[in-house]
């Protein structure tokens, strides 16, 4: 479906940027990594590599399904970073925050891409034989 195959690409290539922005900008996501998982750094690299897999992975057909899963699974590891940020008002690198709202609708945002990731895995492209 040429649906599924817009909003995989798309997906797929903001999470290569975000990726990308996880190792040339590590300063500004490190902030939000709760200090009970130590190194924030170390959590800012291991999320930006996962990122960047996963983009690729929806972004090529034959590794859709799986990437579909994977990309579900790591929003839900990396909200208590945003919880965290939530939860305490902490400020982003480059010293913004979100509002009240901005979180809620941040919330949102996370569980909308939960389920066009789940979506994205459940439906691949049909194969041709």
């Amino acid at each position: 479906m040429i649906l599924r195959t817009i909003i995989s690409v798309v997906g797929g290539l903001f999470l290569l940027r975000v990726g990308i922005l996880h190792f040339t900008d590590t300063g500004w996501f490190e902030p939000i990594v709760p200090p009970m998982f130590g190194s924030a750094t170390f959590w800012v690299l291991v999320s930006g590599a996962a990122e960047i897999i996963i983009g690729l992975g929806l972004i090529l057909p034959r590794t859709r399904k799986i990437a579909g899963y994977a990309c579900a699974a790591l929003l839900v590891g990396v909200y208590p970073a945003n919880v965290y940020m939530w939860m305490y008002d902490i400020e982003l690198g480059d010293g913004t925050s979100l509002s009240p709202t901005g979180h809620v609708v941040r919330l949102l945002l996370q569980l909308m891409g939960i389920a066009i990731s789940l979506w994205i895995a459940r439906n691949p492209p049909e194969s041709k034989i």
